[in-house]
């Protein structure tokens, strides 16, 4: 298999809170002053057997898309042994204009750079136009230590089990700064309707005595591996403000797929200190609220599976269960009065009763109506050699700018690109750097880059193996 791995970056001021849009608040951006944790992850993937691109995608504030950009690039060309392609907002203006040439509808909210889902959804997009057949996703704040994490997160993937079901979706696990996977869970009086940690650690603990491969109910995003069959069908949730991970196995299951759960592919994640817990709560109040509401919305659709919370114990199903709402307001309030972070949990009971009740009301069927025109936009934008053309120079283009800017000389990694190819045929529209041209003047056309793009070929395993090493 050949595939590309994934790295959501964010870029944000320390101010930052989300504004109006709700799926815009983040667990730990990165301050623009700040080096962030990307550059030790990719120090990391140096030492990966088979590595072949890294797409980096870089959310920032609206305000500092372009030095997000130039900052992101300055940490990739320090690690030249990794070649890496950033897309940033120069990049997605030309995945839209792209978008538009060929007909498919303005979808801004679902695939972009804001808001978890939309930020998935547009590294599958550029993983299609690119022509990977795999995508893996990462955080920048993971550390890889063993160099067989690719060969191990392709185990599997697109092999069928012993009943013929494929394994279009698998994720691993993480290790927390303690060397552990479990959860640092508190069995404390203000988390009583809220055992979530709990109910983890249960899950988790069965898994890894199980076989290798198993079905999971729990998705770590930064350790997740998507099969095209899968990513070409089926987008991520780009409306859930958090979890969109475990969301997409839920996805998953209703459109008759499924998530396996792999104990042996693991990374360590050692991320920065939250914030604000309260505001992380209140995110996941709008998320599980949500997840219900979508969940109970689907089952009035007949096209699709039915996921029951009884099929998803010991976790997630507790938090799908009727009574969720009580159990949030009474954990909020609980631990307003036992954390630290007391006022956030205010505000967090607050909005459990008006604001995050109205937002699954009024947005969960939208997934649904979206899931109608992805598909489509996947097949006409696949393997697109002028697109994927034009995201390769825009990118080639700000390496070089960032290169030459920098205080001293420094190796950049080479640039990733496609083939070169002749003019597009029939006509095509050619694609334009949006900030290239100068004023008045025709946007310059972006040329054909001259080199390959790096290939990763991963064999995911014998499939007399994978249908020995696992259970249905």
């Amino acid at each position: 298999m050949n595939p590309v791995v994934v790295i959501p970056t964010f870029i944000y001021p320390r101010r930052h809170r989300g504004g109006a849009d709700v799926v815009s608040t983040y667990d730990h951006p990165t301050a623009p002053n700040q080096e962030g944790e990307l550059g030790r992850c990719l120090e990391s993937l140096a030492k990966v057997e088979g590595l072949g691109l890294v797409v980096i995608l870089v959310s920032a504030d609206v305000s500092l898309e372009v030095q997000a950009a130039e900052k992101v690039q300055a940490i990739a060309n320090r690690h030249p042994d990794v070649t890496t392609l950033v897309i940033g907002a120069a990049e997605l203006a030309l995945i839209e204009q792209r978008m538009a040439q060929q007909n498919i509808e303005r979808l801004s909210k679902e695939i972009g750079l804001q808001g978890y889902g939309a930020i998935r959804n547009l590294g599958l997009l550029v993983a299609n136009v690119l022509g990977f057949d795999a995508v893996v996703f990462l955080d920048d704040d993971e550390v890889i230590d063993d160099p067989k994490f690719l060969e191990k997160a392709m185990y599997g993937l697109g092999k069928l089990t012993r009943q013929g079901v494929p394994i279009v979706a698998k994720t691993g696990y993480y290790l927390n700064d303690q060397d552990s996977y479990l959860s640092k869970w508190e069995d404390k009086w203000y988390n009583r309707f809220w055992q979530q940690g709990r109910a983890f650690n249960e899950w988790i603990t069965k898994a890894m005595r199980g076989p290798r491969l198993s079905r999971s109910n729990h998705v770590c995003g930064g350790c997740l591996a998507v099969h095209k069959e899968a990513f070409r069908r089926l987008a991520f949730d780009p409306w859930i403000t958090r979890g969109e991970d475990l969301d997409y196995m839920l996805d998953l299951r209703m459109y008759g797929s499924d998530i396996w759960f792999d104990n042996q592919w693991v990374l360590r994640h050692l991320p920065p200190r939250t914030a604000s817990e309260g505001t992380r709560f209140r995110q996941d109040i709008f998320r599980w609220l949500y997840e219900y509401r979508k969940l109970e919305y689907s089952r009035a659709l007949i096209d699709l599976q039915q996921v029951k919370p009884a099929s998803l114990e010991p976790y997630p199903g507790p938090f799908l269960e009727p009574g969720l709402l009580r159990r949030i307001r009474l954990t909020a309030w609980m631990r307003s009065f036992g954390r630290p972070d007391k006022k956030a949990y205010r505000l967090a009971a607050k909005a459990a009763t008006g604001a995050a009740s109205a937002y699954a009301e009024a947005n969960c069927a939208k997934y649904f109506e979206f899931q109608y025109v992805w598909p489509e936009a996947m097949n006409r934008l696949e393997s697109d050699q002028l697109l994927s053309e034009a995201l390769v120079r825009s990118a080639m283009l700000r390496a070089q700018d960032v290169a030459a800017a920098a205080p001293a000389p420094a190796p950049v990694a080479a640039a990733p690109a496609t083939v070169a190819s002749s003019a597009p045929a029939g006509g095509a529209t050619p694609m334009c750097h949006p900030g290239r041209s100068a004023a008045g003047a025709e946007p310059k056309d972006i040329p054909a880059p001259p080199v390959p793009l790096p290939h990763a070929d991963i064999d995911p395993g014998m499939t007399t193996q994978i249908r020995l090493d696992m259970e249905d």
